[in-house]
């Protein structure tokens, strides 16, 4: 394994500092890290979801169940806005990286981010666009409003006032012609989306990206579906939203025939329904994850053990966004073998543990927010598939591991300079 983790160290460290070094990852990078409380605050409201779900019945149930969307109700504005902040504090740490000296830089990111991600609907702003599924437009938003306000800062497009004027006001009009600027351009990129294509910016990104996708029932289908959504993950999209665009429909209508088959005692025949995703290929979230939380949780780096205890509940239900985010996983490219193309061994083991009758096909449609073995058990009423999906999750973390390490020694180098 020490062999293992040396040629790893060979290959990927270089990459690791080429990347350390390079501004616009590392202010992707901040930005990100920057939203993980608010990413934790929404994930914990989701958790009472997870417990009524589990639950079925009974007075618990019934007492989240009657107030739930009370219990929900800060999920829309942390997780449901998490493409804003994350406009607001990529910008931010881009203009660190730059040591530019303009103020309000992460607010003009925001507004020019709403420009080409909300709509106006009836009595407001759609925030569809605003949440996880528009992190990529936020990135490339937060990105060009820096480089276009450090092009005017350098060429001296800017309203300078006397030194004697308030040092806020001074800020505030240095900032102007930029704002405007940044403003013009975001909002001739909305029209000419909308112009050309019907769609917003991040939604006619997503169906660019979305791979056109005849077929999913098959073992190579099923790859290619989960590479891609983990794929998308690594550069900061959100992968099962854009995927699921295209796989969705073939997976609820195979679940529905699975169900019908069943009930009139045919052959049930797919493996691939909505169920069998979160529940068997992605259990734990994206990237079967919470093997690598485990090992978190157990490190001897301070932030990573931080991250880990934090990041185990939501875990356990699905919610991993706090460890791809938090750890970060996100363009870390210590991570990038396992988080990419590590889930892709738990697919083959699922997908042949079905077909070959090691475990049931997906006979219902369990409620989401399940922890690992619960849902797969209700979506096959098997309880080898239990075994399968622990199986595919000691797999992960055994990948995981060599990675882990590389990535944990790098975190107590880090500890121990900021102590000298």
């Amino acid at each position: 394994m020490s062999k293992l983790q040396d040629i790893l160290s060979k290959w990927l460290m270089p990459i690791a500092n080429k990347v350390e070094e390079q501004k616009h990852l590392q202010a992707i990078k901040d930005g990100m890290i920057a939203i993980i409380p608010i990413i934790i605050i929404g994930s914990l409201c989701i958790l009472p979801m997870g417990i009524m779900n589990l639950l079925g019945s009974g007075t618990i149930h019934d007492f989240i169940a009657n107030n739930l969307s009370v219990f929900t109700y800060p999920d829309k504005f942390t997780n449901g806005l998490l493409s804003l902040y994350a406009a607001y504090f990529i910008a931010e740490a881009l203009k660190e990286k730059y040591n530019l000296d303009l103020g309000f830089i992460g607010i003009m990111a925001a507004v020019c981010h709403l420009i080409v991600c909300g709509s106006s609907i009836e009595n407001g702003i759609s925030t569809t666009y605003l949440g996880a599924e528009g992190l990529f437009t936020a990135i490339v938003t937060a990105i060009l409003v820096v480089e276009i306000s450090r092009f005017m800062v350098e060429h001296n497009i800017t309203i300078t006032l006397p030194g004697s004027v308030p040092e806020m006001v001074g800020k505030s009009f240095s900032s102007l012609l930029p704002f405007v600027i940044n403003v013009i351009v975001f909002t001739a990129i909305a029209n000419i989306c909308l112009g050309m294509s019907g769609k917003l910016l991040p939604a006619l990104i997503m169906s660019l990206l979305a791979p056109a996708i005849s077929s999913m029932d098959t073992l190579p289908m099923l790859l290619l579906v989960i590479l891609i959504t983990q794929l998308l993950w690594f550069f900061g999209l959100h992968g099962p939203a854009i995927t699921s665009a295209v796989w969705a429909p073939f997976a609820i209508q195979y679940a529905a025939e699975n169900i019908a088959n069943y009930a009139a005692g045919k052959t049930v025949t797919h493996v691939f329904t909505y169920d069998a995703y979160y529940n068997m290929l992605q259990v734990t979230g994206s990237g079967l994850t919470i093997g690598l939380v485990i090992l978190m949780m157990r490190s001897k780096a301070k932030s990573l053990n931080s991250i880990g205890k934090l990041g185990i509940i939501p875990s356990l239900f699905g919610i991993n966004e706090p460890i791809i985010f938090g750890t970060p996983i996100i363009l870390n490219p210590i991570m990038f073998i396992p988080f990419v193309f590590g889930p892709l061994i738990p697919t083959i083991i699922v997908y042949l543990s079905m077909k070959l009758g090691l475990c049931g096909l997906p006979i219902t449609n369990p409620p989401g927010f399940l922890p690992p073995g619960v849902g797969a058990f209700l979506a096959t009423l098997d309880y080898r598939s239990i075994i399968v999906v622990f199986v595919c999750l000691a797999v992960m973390t055994l990948i995981y591991y060599p990675f882990f390490k590389i990535m944990e020694l790098e975190e107590l180098k880090k500890e121990n300079l900021d102590k000298e």
